[in-house]
This record gives C-alpha cells, structure tokens and sequence, in this order.
C-alpha cells in the first residue's frame, strides 16, 4: 500500500502519472486507508528511503515524456511490490518543498540529412519514497 501525508493524515493513494497533466507526478486519493498523523508515526518507523529518478530519451515530445513517467511508475509499483507484511510505502516528497518535476531538454539532430528535434527528460528532485515498518509491540 502506497500512503502519502495530507494535512493530519496519511491516506492511502494511487499513482497518477500523466503527461497532459499540468502536476504530471500526481497521487490521486485512495480512501482505501486513512490514519491519523500522530497514530501513523506512533504506530510506524522508517525502515528505509528511496530516491527513485527515471530517464527517456526520444523523437517525439508526449511520448517520450510518458516514457519517463511509465518508468518511474514501474520503480514504485516494484518497491510496493516487494513489501514485506507489516510494511507502507510512503511518499516523503512534499508539495511546494522537493516535490518532483519533469525536466526536458531538446536537442537538433541531423537525420538523413533531415534536421529533427530529439527530446530528453528527467525527474528532478528525485521522487523520495520510504518504506516504513509496525513497530514491534510490547
């Protein structure tokens, strides 16, 4: 389970990476779990933390933006993936502080004797993500 902190809540969220989007690394709202800030930290510690950054390269603008988000997306489903039980994936970015953007640059290239734009993407900052485990209760 994805969790990202709103407010006085972590609530569960799903991944909502979009290229058209004007924030294109969004999360939209799951309401699949809602905890309360104070319970969530009395209740998890941080096991570890994730800086997750993607690259594409490509011919074309949209595409190879999503590219990029896809395979960002791709490194957070495969975190989520192998969580063990008791465990959260939590995004640590925060809006308005180190939230993620996509960059782009672009380049000429001489193709066949043909000039033709080549488009780079990055994701900077990184997206930061931790897994936090249940603390052992006593």
């Amino acid at each position: 389970m994805i969790l990202k902190r709103y407010g006085r809540s972590y609530e569960s969220v799903d991944p909502n990476f979009e290229s058209k989007a004007l924030n294109e690394i969004g999360f939209r709202r799951g309401r699949e779990l809602s905890v309360a800030a104070e319970e969530f930290e009395a209740r998890y510690e941080l096991e570890t933390r994730h800086e997750l950054r993607a690259s594409a390269e490509g011919p074309v603008q949209d595409h190879t933006e999503q590219l990029l988000l896809d395979r960002l997306e791709t490194q957070l489903f495969e975190l989520e993936a192998g969580l063990e039980p008791g465990c959260v994936l939590v995004v640590e970015s925060e809006s308005g502080v180190d939230y993620p953007k996509t960059r782009q640059s672009m380049r000429n290239i001489v193709e066949g004797g043909e000039n033709r734009l080549h488009f780079s993407y990055t994701v900077e900052p990184p997206l930061r993500v931790g897994i936090y485990r249940e603390r052992a209760r006593v």
